[in-house]
């Protein structure tokens, strides 16, 4: 965290109840909401929000899908669906702010203690055997170019990882751009970059998903101008600062900024943030919604395990167009199901967002987990299936692949 010499008193955006998961044990689920007391007690705020909770029974304690409540249903999807609770007015771009030492109360399961590190040093795997690294040949990879568009399109290329080029609004954003053949803590990626960098457009933004070092890559940031305008979570603006980056906007959950007329959401997710040894949790992590002048509508989750944010992004954003959902890194389930969804989950999460269609994402890409690498794509198809959703609307790209939305 930075500390910053302008102080702005937050807009009274729409409000949201404080985080808490049915995931978490009874343990973390009490150290949320004793600080959620003590900050509402203070300031009538949820804590580094300064957003008044949502709280449909009058308590300033209770969550919003508590047995006993008047949770109101969400609404229908569709041209028509209005949000619930409204939206929050955009804030300022570049807009100086101070935010909390801290993020630990925005956690939706406790970090892994010393008896789960120690379990998973016994019998935890970080890498697929001999027989799950055999599929490698197999991943799907077709560059091409990018598509023609215009002002009324809206398109996205799969470049890897979590890394897409979005075009929305006559915009050209980047989400969580890696372009790296390396990051620290594993092996070289498994498929080459999607898209080359030099037949990028000029880049008109950036959106970052949270600090890990595969989504936060400064080799990569630093190929940008220092003037492109960077979204990023509440905490993490010092980061890009120090790398004299001057079109930088932190954002809250559920806080909003506007470029060009698109609209810049940022969302919760069930995750986490750490980038060295000292700054656990001390930047926000999230998912971002854009959405163009026309309406429509691009989920990009950036990382997180499944949980009942998506139900709530879905009531807030109703009409979500296309869900870039990551469906990798699962496996040990016991160690990694609280951070990130496996496929099942994530098409779960899509249904719960109402959104129309879904885009894989975080597989196939940097082995970090122990599940077969091909195993993703395979399991994610099965699931939408058996979902009876429609086979077009699985939007399972081959890295450097794009689509269109009609």
């Amino acid at each position: 965290m930075t500390q910053q010499s302008e102080t702005t008193t937050p807009q009274p955006a729409a409000p949201e109840a404080a985080p808490t998961s049915a995931a978490a044990t009874p343990a973390a689920a009490t150290v949320t909401t004793a600080a959620t007391a003590v900050d509402t007690a203070a300031t009538g705020t949820a804590p580094g929000t300064g957003l008044v909770p949502d709280t449909p029974s009058g308590s300033p304690l209770a969550p919003l899908d508590a047995p006993g409540t008047d949770a109101p249903a969400a609404p229908a999807a569709g041209p028509l669906a209005q949000p619930f609770p409204p939206l929050a007015e955009p804030r300022p771009l570049g807009e100086r702010r101070v935010w909390p030492r801290t993020f630990h109360d925005r956690l939706t399961a406790p970090l892994p203690g010393l008896k789960a590190i120690a379990r998973f040093a016994r019998e935890g795997s970080v890498r697929p055997g001999k027989d799950g690294l055999a599929d490698i040949p197999r991943l799907p990879y077709a560059p091409a170019p990018l598509p023609r568009v215009d002002a009324r399109t809206v398109a996205v290329t799969w470049a890897g990882h979590a890394s897409w080029v979005l075009r929305v609004g006559g915009l050209t954003v980047l989400t969580d751009p890696v372009w790296s053949r390396r990051i620290l803590g594993t092996p070289a990626r498994i498929t080459p970059v999607g898209v080359p960098w030099e037949s990028l457009p000029p880049i008109d933004a950036v959106v970052i998903s949270h600090n890990h070092y595969d989504h936060l890559d400064a080799p990569t940031l630093r190929r940008l101008p220092r003037d492109t305008p960077v979204f990023v979570p509440a905490g993490l603006g010092g980061w890009f600062q120090r790398r004299r980056f001057t079109r930088v906007t932190e954002l809250d959950w559920w806080e909003a900024a506007e470029l060009s007329g698109v609209r810049f959401d940022f969302v919760p997710a069930h995750h986490w943030s750490k980038r060295s040894l000292t700054d656990t949790c001390r930047s926000l992590w999230g998912g971002w919604v854009l959405t163009a002048p026309d309406g429509r509508r691009v989920y990009f989750a950036g990382d997180t395990g499944y949980g009942h944010w998506f139900s709530r992004i879905g009531r807030r954003y109703p009409g979500i167009d296309l869900a870039l959902l990551p469906i990798g890194a699962y496996d040990p389930r016991w160690w990694l199901s609280d951070v990130h969804c496996d496929p099942e989950e994530a098409v779960r999460a899509a249904q719960d967002l109402g959104a129309r269609r879904m885009a894989p994402m975080h597989w196939g890409t940097f082995v970090l987990s122990a599940e077969p690498v091909l195993e993703p794509l395979t399991r994610v198809r099965t699931a939408w299936a058996q979902a009876g959703l429609a086979r077009e609307d699985l939007w399972d790209l081959p890295v450097g692949a794009s689509r269109v939305l009609e």
